[in-house]
């Protein structure tokens, strides 16, 4: 495997980095042009010789992007062990948090901590970026467990939407009743938002925080509730419908990024659905991420053409929301 395993990073000084970890590369009340330099942009390979990667979110606090590296199923329950690999521009991978379970994450608002999809205990959790230590954010729901939180996405406010299909519950048992769902937890509170969606994989919230998409991998769809104060959501209905839709990222001007697992693709919609463009990056693309000290950078986890999966990037022309 092509990464530098490097020993671990001391904390900074306190407040060393809190204009950086709280700072927004969007500009409240400004107009946007269009996010892609052409209709069909190809993805530039920064490391590959990964086994699955998944999850990629920018770390504000120290320039670096923060993503899961996901191992073979393994044991008698079949659970993919999992870590977080920090990514230091522009070459040095190390790993930042070993046996972490995660699959999808996410930094939270305040740059302190970060929230992962762990299935290796079928939870949510939070780590702290700075001694790593592991907290649960949500357990199950109504006592019942999870079948493997997948992704989710954080409001500024707190509230955090998180999927859980059952991608990788392996062989443990099924307490979800063959259900697989959208949940939201607030204030230690976990609800359900939508337990119809067949396998809801990727999630994100729109930069004003009213909207929340979700893809639907075994439909092929990918929809949109509204959000209201509260956290609570509305209807769904359909945003737009592309192949095996699978992590997502979304720029300042509320445009859509969504990954197509079985195309290789980053497909690019307005907030109003229109198609703006693709972005190619590999053979099976899982998730994408904004990041760099501008926000410009596109970050894509995909597998290579010639087997493993690797991290691909491009320049965009509109920042991308951080959280």
């Amino acid at each position: 495997m092509a990464i530098v395993i490097a020993g671990a990073v001391a904390p900074a000084a306190p407040g060393a980095f809190a204009d950086a970890a709280t700072a927004s590369p969007c500009t409240p009340g400004a107009t946007y042009g269009p996010p892609l330099p052409t209709q069909s942009v190809a993805a530039q390979l920064v490391r590959g010789g990964f086994n699955f990667l998944e999850g990629p979110t920018w770390d504000q606090r120290t320039g670096t992007l923060l993503l899961s590296h996901m191992q073979n199923p393994t044991g008698p329950q079949g659970v993919q062990p999992s870590s977080v690999l920090r990514y230091t521009p522009p070459a040095t991978f190390d790993t930042f948090i070993a046996a972490s379970g995660s699959n999808g994450l996410a930094v939270t608002p305040d740059g302190t901590r970060l929230l992962a999809a762990t299935h290796d205990n079928r939870t949510v959790s939070s780590y702290s970026l700075t001694d790593r230590s592991r907290a649960t954010v949500a357990a199950n729901y109504l006592g019942r467990a999870f079948n493997s939180p997948n992704d989710l996405t954080i409001g500024q406010d707190g509230t955090t939407y998180f999927t859980d299909p059952s991608f990788q519950r392996g062989n443990r048992y099924d307490e979800q009743g063959g259900r697989t769902g959208v949940f939201r937890v607030r204030d230690g509170v976990v609800s359900l938002v939508d337990n119809t969606l067949p396998q809801p994989n990727g999630i994100v919230l729109s930069p004003d925080g009213r909207t929340l998409y979700v893809g639907a991998t075994a439909a092929n769809t990918i929809v949109k509730y509204t959000v209201f104060p509260d956290g609570t959501t509305g209807n769904r209905t359909t945003f737009a419908s592309i192949r095996t839709p699978d992590g997502a990222t979304v720029d300042c001007a509320g445009n859509l990024y969504w990954a197509s697992y079985d195309e290789g693709l980053v497909h690019v919609f307005s907030p109003s659905g229109a198609r703006l463009g693709t972005i190619s990056a590999g053979r099976n693309t899982t998730n994408a991420a904004f990041g760099g000290s501008d926000g410009r950078t596109l970050y894509i986890t995909s597998g290579g053409s010639g087997g493993g999966f690797g991290l691909y990037q491009t320049r965009l022309n509109v920042p991308g929301n951080p959280y």
